[in-house]
């Protein structure tokens, strides 16, 4: 009776694992399908098609050693378990450090680590960058009704824009731009093309495909952005780090249960054989 509430035990907890990788695989797939062949989404659907792959292998694994009572694949589980357990905390150690220096400014030069700041302003990555920014359309939403519309307000005032919208969607505001509405914007009458005060104001260009995807400060709106994005996912990773330690720790208490009892039934009968034996 011990055995099979161990092995139910077992059972119970990877079937909830099991459960809880379809929606994590599902997730990836879907931002995999939506990329549109820019590589936009690929920084997060990778990583999390390979999460939600590698729970439901290993739940399985652990289903499978458990109805069939095999002690080597349950062995095999509980070292993938820990080899989960192993990545999630050190990625969820990484996010954080990535995250936690500087308080950053969406359209501002901002505090970022080395690694983000890397990450996004070399010249390869700014590519990939730019193109997802360009063809995601980020700022369509600040042209429409010529400026008369809620977001066209937002655009004159820098008000309630994401810190991509404001680094990249619209000149710095030291660059004094008048907003004539539709997401254009004018120099000030009687000044050069590139105002001194700001190199950004020389970059700034009314085509859709260029605007300020060019400017210091939409690199920072990018980082800063990123940067909220990572903290959000290292706060859910933890989380589920926490989750996966307590079904582990779990497990691995049914198992030594199960052996435990295994080997006492087998003693009781003479038998001395090991747990998992015929």
């Amino acid at each position: 009776m011990a055995i099979r509430m161990s092995n139910n035990v077992i059972v119970a907890l990877n079937a909830v694992t099991l459960l809880l990788s379809v929606p994590v695989l599902a997730a990836g797939v879907w931002l995999r399908s939506r990329a549109d062949g820019t590589g936009c989404d690929h920084f997060l659907s990778t990583p999390t098609v390979a999460l939600g792959a590698a729970l439901a292998a290993v739940s399985v694994a652990g289903l499978a050693g458990a109805c069939c009572r095999a002690t080597w694949l349950i062995w095999l589980y509980l070292l993938a378990m820990l080899a989960l357990v192993a990545a999630l905390l050190c990625f969820t150690a990484f996010a954080f450090a990535v995250t936690s220096r500087g308080a950053g400014a969406g359209g501002g030069g901002g505090d970022y680590s080395a690694w983000l700041r890397r990450h996004v302003e070399g010249s390869r990555s700014w590519a990939r960058v730019r193109s997802c920014l360009a063809v995601a359309g980020v700022c369509k939403r600040l042209e429409k009704d010529g400026g008369k519309s809620k977001a066209g307000a937002a655009a004159a005032l820098g008000r309630g824009l994401s810190p991509v919208e404001f680094g990249c969607c619209r000149p710095p505001a030291s660059c004094n731009f008048t907003y004539a509405g539709g997401g254009e914007w004018t120099r000030p009458a009687g000044r050069g093309p590139a105002p001194p005060a700001d190199p950004d104001c020389a970059r700034w260009d009314n085509d859709d495909d260029k605007l300020c995807y060019g400017c210091r400060s939409c690199k920072a709106g990018v980082e800063g952005e990123l940067r909220r994005d990572w903290k959000r996912a290292a706060v859910i990773n933890a989380v589920f780090l926490a989750f996966i330690v307590v079904v582990c720790a779990l497990s691995c208490c049914a198992f030594r249960n199960s052996r435990r009892d295994n080997f006492a039934y087998h003693s009781s009968r003479g038998g001395w054989r090991r747990a998992g034996d015929a």
